[in-house]
């Protein structure tokens, strides 16, 4: 590889509220840098690499790639949209020299993009503004220029960040341009915008090599990798160098690869250079925020800094009859083990001992979606576990009890709008903002504390018929706004172990909904459906039909059954209250009461 100067190279960040389209935009900038041959297939959102972001359509991950523009070598690095995964977006922007901001053409900013820009405002980072869905029938781009700079100047902007540049695109179509009435040719004027208003990363190749880890890695055959950008000097394959921790302590490596990036591929290198980003191998204890420099010469950077966590879940040893059926790890042991591992590529998650519980572990993260992605990938690894219901971390600030507060961004038909404010309302929440457009969709904002919102999603989607948007972002720890409704319904409750028969279940849908199917096993103590009414029920749902000489007509052996309401995570992590458990096993989510000592008592009531 042939030295490369500091000037060739530009480091960016794409960064947008969820869904308005940085990973499709980056597709057609990958395509159209002719890094792939005419025969490779690429897939659709190239980027979303992992099983989870494939299935739900989300970037979870920042992911780095690399490009060519005519002579110039463009690192762009793809960042998650949602705010639970907003450690991700913190941590990487110290790499990047300057951000495009995606704007929907047509929804303009939404709450998760006032919080990526803010990031990016704060590290002194002018962004790029790139108007998307230019091509959506009801896109209004003057609109949303002008909501963007109303935001820019919310969010303190300087002058010389007030005075953006901007264009006008649309990753699905492939083009970019400058003008609204300009040809839709190509993203050749966003290459042309990257080149001329990112500068080129500072540092000195003379000096001697500096780096920070700003995210890991693991290769089966070379272990752990840090990746970041090279702030001075040049490191070659071989070359000794220093890790220096979060306490300042020193420790000799060897480099034994350096990769960098072209496309989709990560390519091995013999030297870096500054300013480019690579990723180091040979430090098999390196954590996020480690600075790598050489002996001759010990440096330590700022550690980076993130925000804290807003919510805490407990993971549990399962100790329900149907333990180690289905999992393959299910000790303490095991599982707290796989918790640390995340936790050295995860900062943005906290681990905590719980005093007086040797069978028990507590997980802090940004919020529900960030603790079930977790979950979910442990469950595909084999693992079997007990979760309780989220709790809010809350605060003690000048001897006053404090929750986190979020704003919470509402679209929904006008016809529901009057439901929504009801209910959230009913839940500490205090309106700030409502419009109705012209096609009738009825935007709010919301002040709500985080446990307002908790066990709301599934109802909201149930109240606007699946139509409904919810998104919402810290705000603020506040004073504790006193009680919140919960759950306003029991739950029925199994009292034997065995399998559901279609006779029970079809005896009991007077009294609830049913969460399982005809021959499934259940347990005592397991939920088996909701109640109609607040309180719990224990009910026989494995009874069999009675048999007897007399000849019945056939007509009540058609039972007509109403099918189960199945569970997935996030759905059963919204749904249990503080005296349930979800059992997640690799094959099974089931919803149990915590104590089934106290079922126990209420069967015999």
């Amino acid at each position: 590889m042939n030295k490369q100067s500091k000037e060739e190279i530009r480091n960016i960040a794409i960064i947008a509220h969820i869904d308005h389209g940085k990973t499709t935009m980056l597709d057609a900038l990958l395509q159209q840098s002719n890094i792939f041959r005419d025969n490779e297939h690429v897939p659709e959102r190239a980027m979303d690499s992992y099983d989870q972001e494939k299935e739900r359509g989300i970037t979870i991950f920042a992911k780095h790639t690399c490009l060519h523009f005519e002579d110039t070598k463009i690192n762009i690095i793809d960042t998650p949209g949602h705010a639970d995964f907003s450690g991700e977006v913190e941590r990487i922007l110290g790499m990047v020299n300057s951000v495009l901001l995606l704007i929907d053409a047509q929804e303009g900013p939404k709450p998760q993009t006032r919080f990526v820009l803010s990031q990016a405002l704060k590290m002194n980072l002018n962004p790029i503004v790139v108007l998307n869905k230019i091509d959506k029938p009801h896109a209004n781009p003057d609109h949303a220029l002008n909501k963007t700079f109303d935001l820019f100047v919310e969010l303190g902007a300087n002058d010389e960040q007030l005075d953006f540049p901007y264009c006008y695109a649309s990753g699905v179509m492939g083009f970019a341009m400058k003008e609204v009435g300009d040809p839709r040719t190509d993203m050749r004027p966003l290459f042309e915008l990257i080149l001329d208003k990112v500068p080129a990363p500072a540092g000195n190749a003379d000096l001697p090599f500096l780096m920070q880890a700003s995210t890991l890695s693991y290769d089966d055959y070379v272990g752990r990798q840090a990746t970041g950008r090279i702030l001075e000097g040049t490191i070659k394959k071989g070359n000794p160098f220093v890790v220096v921790d979060a306490n300042g302590h020193p420790t000799d490596y060897k480099v034994t690869r350096i990769e960098n990036y072209l496309g989709l591929e990560k390519v091995e290198v013999e030297e870096a250079y500054v300013g480019d980003i690579v990723s180091i191998s040979g430090a098999p204890e390196i954590m996020i925020g480690d600075t790598l420099c050489t002996r001759d010469n010990i440096a330590q950077l700022p550690s980076i800094s993130l925000t804290e966590p807003t919510v805490s879940i407990e993971f549990m040893v399962n100790s329900g009859p149907f333990v180690g059926k289905d999992g393959k790890h299910v000790t303490m042991n095991k599982i707290k083990d796989r918790l640390l591992k995340e936790k050295k590529a995860n900062i943005s998650l906290k681990i905590e001992e719980i005093a007086g519980k040797e069978d028990a572990i507590k997980v802090c993260g940004r919020g529900e979606l960030h603790l079930a992605i977790l979950i979910e990938a442990m469950r595909r690894e084999d693992y079997e576990f007990c979760i309780s219901k989220p709790q809010v971390i809350v605060k003690e600030i000048d001897n006053v009890r404090h929750e986190p507060l979020e704003t919470a961004h509402i679209e929904v038909r006008e016809e529901f709008s009057g439901g929504v404010i009801e209910e959230l309302s009913r839940r500490k929440g205090e309106m700030q903002a409502l419009s109705t457009n012209e096609h009738g969709i009825t935007s709010l904002e919301f002040l709500i504390p985080t446990r307002g919102l908790m066990g709301y999603r599934n109802d909201f989607l149930t109240e606007t018929k699946g139509e409904g948007i919810l998104t919402s972002v810290f705000h603020e720890y506040t004073p504790w706004k006193g009680t919140i409704p919960g759950r306003t319904k029991g739950v029925l409750i199994s009292q034997a172990q065995g399998k559901a028969t279609p006779y029970a279940i079809f005896n009991l849908q007077d009294r609830g909904i049913i969460f399982v199917k005809p021959t499934q096993d259940v347990y005592e103590g397991m939920v088996v459906g909701e109640h109609k009414r607040d309180n719990d029920l224990v009910v026989n749902i494995t009874r069999e039909k009675q048999l007897t000489n007399v000849r019945a007509s056939g007509t009540d052996e058609n039972v007509q059954i109403i099918p189960a309401r199945e569970f997935i995570l996030e759905r059963a992590i919204d749904y249990i209250d503080d005296d349930e458990l979800i059992e997640v096993t690799p094959n099974f989510i089931r919803l149990r009461k915590r104590h089934l000592k106290e079922v126990d008592r209420k069967r015999k009531s």
